[in-house]
């Protein structure tokens, strides 16, 4: 029998569901926006349903969208002629935030895992093939993570585009600014040093 009635019950599992909370985080946010801010909660539970009805995926690229225009999808950033394949909705934020990069984007929401039952149809990218196709792209910059579903996920990308004659290239991964050589891991030296370029 819980100790907690149903209701609270079922706010403490509903938290539990976000990344990175576990049961005594969620016993204690529940119990924090109960007692001592119930006002936020209100507001907190407006939004969230506010946004699970206004906001979907981009049916080109994948990310979420509140209007009928996806501002990633302009006729500006497909005249570049560059597509950057992300895996998350945070990839692609990350590098709008911190680069000038102004092209395409393609949302892969995850990453291929076979263990997981995770294909190319789970991934859209059937939708990333007809992309492609339609010719504007010249280039496809792959930007998945550095894990080993990652470079996979990479190795599958790159020869979706090579097929298509499109120049592939893929983020570089190394050494981060103002780190030291001598605390860097072996794994992202080696990546660092095969991934070198002319100065």
């Amino acid at each position: 029998m819980s100790q907690y009635s149903p209701r609270l019950s079922r706010l403490i599992d509903a938290l539990r569901r976000l990344p990175g909370v576990g049961p005594k985080s969620a016993q204690r946010m529940a119990f924090h926006l109960l007692d001592r801010d119930r006002e936020a909660a209100g507001q907190l539970g407006t939004a969230l349903g506010e946004a699970l009805a206004g906001i979907g995926r981009c049916p080109n690229c994948r990310m979420f969208k509140e209007d009928e225009a996806c501002r990633y999808c302009s006729d500006n950033r497909t005249q570049s002629g560059q597509l950057c394949v992300v895996e998350g909705p945070a990839d692609l934020v990350a590098i709008e935030q911190g680069t000038a990069y102004r092209g395409r984007y393609f949302v892969l929401m995850g990453r291929l895992s076979p263990l997981d039952g995770i294909g190319p149809d789970e991934l859209g990218l059937p939708r990333l093939a007809e992309l492609l196709d339609e010719g504007a792209m010249q280039e496809m910059i792959i930007a998945t993570n550095p894990t080993v579903e990652g470079e996979a996920t990479a190795y599958y990308l790159a020869e979706m585009a090579k097929a298509r004659g499109l120049r592939v290239t893929r983020i570089a991964q190394g050494v981060p600014m103002g780190g030291e050589l001598e605390y860097v891991d072996g794994s992202t030296l080696t990546h660092a040093l095969s991934g070198r370029r002319a100065v």
